[in-house]
């Protein structure tokens, strides 16, 4: 591309992207040689970081400009950030991301979520004061709403973590669907460092690479000892994966309650379901769905309720309390115990960020973090049988509405069902989505200990 001189008219050539990067880190404080888009913090007081161009990800690069002496606007410099001093007007590039959340990042909770890192400036101290300066994170949390976020991710971020941390570190948190940020791009703003911390929920981010949701696929794990099981086998895939891929490191694996099935008709199990509507959420529940002989209906599960009282489905796969909570239970008559899947996600960090800090704070979210883990798998699995209890109306009901659902058992011969479909449905579909090389992860980490083995296509 080329344009023409101011004077001569003569084109010339439009500085590369590299160049332009060079020339804005100069203006952010970056030394005027030795200085590249691609290089990774080092040693210094300061230090910069560019995001590569993300060619492959077909994203588009983007630039803004403040005034500095105006707004006081800082230059992102890798993990630190650095004041930009003089009233001179500066081009500083942010990462690629969609318009929905370029509004996120002009106003809202997260402000400058893209330096999601920020060791505040230390403050005035006598010589020979060794207080460590403080540090504030931001965070993109879990679902907004939902009993994850509320009563576990919320509080430990931002209560548990400054008492952990002596103080040292305070944390700004907001669930991710509420800060602009689309599920499907959390993985790849993470890569890029706009969102250095985040909770990656792996059904949404399959869109795009299915092998990171192996972990949960469809009637995988009909209880939570079998998903527990599958969380241990496949966790350093997933870490190693995390990391190669997308230079992120993995801190904690979560679980959302199980998903189960509501149906306004009786059923005794899976292969009642033949001839009926029902509403999914992914693509996988859709592929099983329709090897029962349903037709799957691909529904929000803010829709969910609206769909099933206008009769576009019959039965919907959602999990037993949210469903209560919508009032499915004052629409359907029959709900299954078995889990049809969970909702895995994964709480993670942008490597460079997560190295930046100093080791001991490493440590202590380290630890925090495993003790949120086990907090909110345990509560995963009290709230799949109290969803459905209360549906039930059982006396166990805590936290919800009581119904009067008659609960499905699973049979002998739903297990024989569920292991056909797993193995001559769901796998071959998922290996046909994801390619060889999930064949290859999946029978080396998982095929063991199930006996169930991955055909490479």
């Amino acid at each position: 591309m080329i344009r023409g001189g101011p004077l001569t008219g003569r084109p010339k050539p439009v500085p590369s992207w590299s160049a332009r990067w060079r020339a804005t880190a100069r203006s952010c404080g970056a030394p005027a040689s030795g200085w590249s888009p691609d290089r990774r913090p080092g040693s210094g007081p300061t230090t910069f970081l560019a995001v590569p161009q993300p060619e492959r990800d077909n994203l588009r690069g983007r630039r803004t400009r403040d005034s500095a002496a105006r707004t006081g606007k800082l230059c992102y410099a890798g993990v630190e950030v650095t004041e930009v001093a003089g009233p001179s007007e500066m081009t500083c590039p942010i990462s690629p991301f969609r318009t929905r959340s370029r509004a996120f990042f002009a106003a809202g909770p997260l402000l400058a979520l893209g330096a999601a890192l920020l060791f505040a400036p230390p403050p005035a101290v006598a010589a020979g004061d060794s207080q460590p300066p403080s540090i504030r994170l931001r965070v993109a949390g879990g679902l907004a709403d939902l009993r994850q976020y509320v009563r576990h991710e919320q509080p430990f971020w931002s209560r548990r973590v400054p008492e952990l941390t002596g103080g040292r570190v305070k944390v700004e948190i907001a669930p991710f669907d509420r800060s602009g940020i689309r599920g499907q791009e959390m993985l790849q703003l993470m890569r890029l460092g706009v969102v250095p911390f985040g909770n990656v929920l792996l059904s949404l981010a399959a869109a795009d690479d299915p092998e990171l949701n192996g972990i949960d696929l469809p009637v995988l794990n009909p209880d939570v000892a079998s998903l527990r099981r599958t969380a241990a086998l496949w966790r350093p895939g997933l870490k190693a994966l995390l990391r190669d891929r997308y230079a992120v490191e993995l801190l904690a694996v979560y679980t959302y309650p199980a998903q189960v099935v509501f149906c306004r008709r009786p059923f005794s199990g899976l292969s009642d379901l033949a001839g009926r509507r029902v509403r999914t959420s992914s693509v996988g529940q859709s592929e099983l769905v329709s090897a029962l002989g349903a037709a799957p209906v691909v529904i929000p599960f803010a829709e969910t309720l609206g769909a099933m009282r206008s009769g576009v489905v019959e039965c919907a796969i959602t999990a037993a309390m949210s469903g209560n909570a919508i009032g499915l239970h004052e629409l359907t008559s029959h709900l299954s115990r078995l889990a049809v899947g969970w909702g895995v996600s994964v709480f993670a960090v942008n490597r460079t960020t997560w190295l930046a800090l100093p080791e001991d704070v490493r440590t202590s979210l380290g630890e925090g973090l495993r003790q949120l883990e086990d907090e909110i798998w345990r509560s995963a699995e009290v709230e799949t049988e109290n969803g459905l209890a209360c549906n039930a109306g059982s006396d166990d009901c805590v936290d919800g509405r009581r119904g009067r659902m008659t609960i499905v058992e699973e049979r002998d011969q739903d297990e024989a069902l569920r292991a056909q479909l797993l193995r001559d449905v769901v796998l071959p579909s998922w290996v046909r989505r994801c390619g060889a090389g999930c064949a290859e992860t999946w029978n080396r980490h998982i095929a063991p200990a199930l006996g169930l083995w991955a055909k490479e296509r």
